[in-house]
């Protein structure tokens, strides 16, 4: 994506009408393309524009040190990114801003059939990043904003939900909901066993089903008062960058970082 500085129209840019207008543009496909590089152009003056990854995350997430106890706090922003490739860092990143120390949970990952232990060792296993499920070592503090990758107790605690860690324990992680009809209820989430079914083998991983939401692909989010898109890795389609930009209602609280 190009940023051009060329206002959209004579309208207000901090008007609601304003940001329809554009935000049906990109969704017709209606937006100027640089056929050189066949990317689209943007105007400048509709959206905040960061220098660096660094930028974005102070913008969304200001005074994260500070706010992380509120749970109407973090449950209103998000940075939303087109691919899952560059989450689990930026993640990891926004995590290291909280107080506190980190827990490390491993999983237990094992084979189902005995005859293909030799083929696929636990150290293979362990390297396996699989979409739908938690890594092999779950990094979090208490504070840190998780999302649900199973459905464990409907419909409280659904595959999407979103969290804030309370209380990390050995064997169950309490946390807050943030988000939706249960918004406020403190939850216990325990260690399930979690088999893929897309691999030509069987294994199982016994893990806490919940990976960090600080920032998430464009698919999982839903509305947010506060949003960032990281466009190092370029959307799809129009499309994919339309539900981005909508997801955030006004565009003084929109914040994009394309390098």
């Amino acid at each position: 994506m190009q940023i051009n500085e060329t206002p959209i129209c004579n309208i207000s840019k901090n008007s609601a009408m304003a940001k329809i207008l554009q935000l049906l543009n990109i969704g017709n496909n209606k937006v100027a393309v640089d056929t050189s590089i066949g990317l689209i152009t943007l105007p400048i003056d509709f959206w905040h524009i960061t220098d660096s990854k660094e930028e974005l995350i102070q913008h969304v997430f200001l005074d994260i040190a500070q706010q992380f106890n509120n749970h109407n706090w973090p449950r209103k922003r998000a940075i939303l990114v087109a691919k899952n490739k560059n989450v689990d860092a930026l993640n990891a990143t926004i995590q290291n801003f909280l107080p506190g120390q980190l827990v490390s949970y491993k999983s237990v990952d094992t084979i189902m059939n005995q005859d293909d232990v030799i083929n696929y060792p636990t150290e293979f296993l362990n390297s396996l990043e699989l979409p739908g499920l938690p890594p092999h070592n779950l990094l979090l503090k208490e504070g840190s904003v998780v999302i649900m990758l199973h459905s464990i107790n409907q419909p409280r605690l659904c595959n999407g939900t979103r969290l804030a860690v309370k209380k990390l324990m050995n064997n169950v992680i309490e946390a807050t909901i943030i988000k939706g009809k249960y918004k406020g209820e403190d939850v216990l989430i325990p260690r399930i066993p979690m088999t893929p079914t897309d691999l030509p083998f069987d294994f199982k991983g016994l893990q806490f089903p919940v990976r960090l939401a600080f920032a998430m692909t464009i698919n999982k989010s839903q509305s947010l008062e506060v949003c960032g898109i990281n466009l190092e890795f370029l959307c799809f389609s129009h499309g994919q960058l339309y539900v981005a930009c909508s997801r955030v209602g006004k565009p003084s609280s929109l914040f994009i970082y394309a390098p």
